[in-house]
């Protein structure tokens, strides 16, 4: 099978681009591996023709946005729980909630995952688009505009950004329309189900067990969890952070299960990487696609018959585009 989609990648000019959270066989396979940011920069400035992308629908639009030239087609049209948490008739319900409560200078920053007419709307509003790879040059670009931020969809990002950035923060349907107004930093009431998972309880359990072991943890995670922490970053930072330990230093981390689970091998047999939950944090989604899928979709485009092709309006792409080029500017 390895051998036929290899083939047929080669037949369609096609480029086969992964997420780190897809399963072993598809990472193994992908010409190209990454998180969101890298993957929407690079599969959408490499010059194959076809773009066959293993992830979350947000993923593939974000290249088809910015390269609307390329061809990108899903082999499975898998959804992310927290894009659904937001679209476009919720984003205007959330704007038209806080200019009735008088707030009428908002600068909108949109996570990544979220569905292009989400993005659009941003870019109508001259906001912008972050990973939470370059959150905090957003973040840092948001501030100097003097308006009120709204965060979406994660609140725990936004929480985690003012945090760090001493602002104080409010979420949407959650605090009181005081709160709000106090506010520096709006955010919208979403989350990631995977990140969910970890708790402090994961934190003192592995504490108590290995007295010097190293927490690191995605800002997707709840705010109490983030903040006792060793290191909090995105997933290619807490790649970069993990694999550059000493091989005997043992670690816990709070992200997705297929990532730590491949981050370091066992050192002399001995493992000292360990996943932050008493459960397996698997996002559903991520997991959906397989190498099946991948070959099934590249023989359907060959033979003339593609399906699960990214398809976005004009017009929603070129207001989405502005966002999103105003964060691969900033980054």
């Amino acid at each position: 099978m390895r051998e036929k989609i290899r083939a047929l990648l080669q037949e369609c000019d096609a480029l086969l681009v992964a997420h780190y959270y897809q399963k072993d066989e598809i990472v193994e396979m992908a010409d190209l591996v990454g998180d969101s940011l890298e993957l929407a920069r690079k599969a959408s400035a490499n010059p194959h023709k076809l773009v066959v992308f293993c992830g979350v629908g947000f993923m593939g639009q974000s290249v088809k946005i910015l390269a609307p030239q390329k061809r990108v087609i899903m082999p499975r049209l898998a959804c992310c729980s927290m894009a659904r948490m937001i679209d476009d008739t919720y984003y205007d319900e959330s704007i038209a909630l806080m200019q009735s409560y008088g707030i009428k200078e908002i600068f909108p920053i949109t996570y990544i995952n979220s569905n292009a007419q989400v993005k659009a709307k941003v870019g109508e509003m001259g906001g912008v688009v972050c990973t939470s790879a370059n959150a905090s040059k957003i973040f840092e670009y948001a501030r100097s505009h003097q308006k009120k931020i709204f965060f979406l969809p994660d609140k725990c990002l936004g929480l985690n950004l003012a945090h760090r950035f001493k602002m104080k923060s409010a979420v949407l349907g959650v605090s009181s329309q005081e709160e709000i107004l106090d506010a520096d930093v709006i955010c919208y009431n979403g989350f990631c189900s995977v990140h969910q998972l970890f708790s402090v309880e994961d934190i003192e359990f592995y504490r108590s067990k290995y007295p010097n072991i190293l927490i690191v943890t995605h800002p997707e995670c709840p705010p109490e969890v983030v903040e006792r922490s060793d290191f909090v970053g995105s997933t290619s930072q807490i790649i970069q952070y993990v694999t550059s330990l000493d091989p005997t230093q043992k670690v816990a981390v709070g992200t997705e299960f297929n990532l730590v689970n491949r981050l370091r091998k066992p050192h002399n047999g001995i493992n000292h990487t360990f996943v932050l939950s008493a459960t397996k944090p698997e996002c559903p989604t991520m997991n959906e696609t397989t190498l099946e899928d991948v070959l099934k979709v590249l023989e359907a485009y060959k033979k003339g018959e593609p399906y699960n092709e990214i398809q976005i309006p004009q017009e929603i792409g070129i207001s989405a585009k502005k966002a999103l080029d105003r964060m691969m500017e900033l980054s």
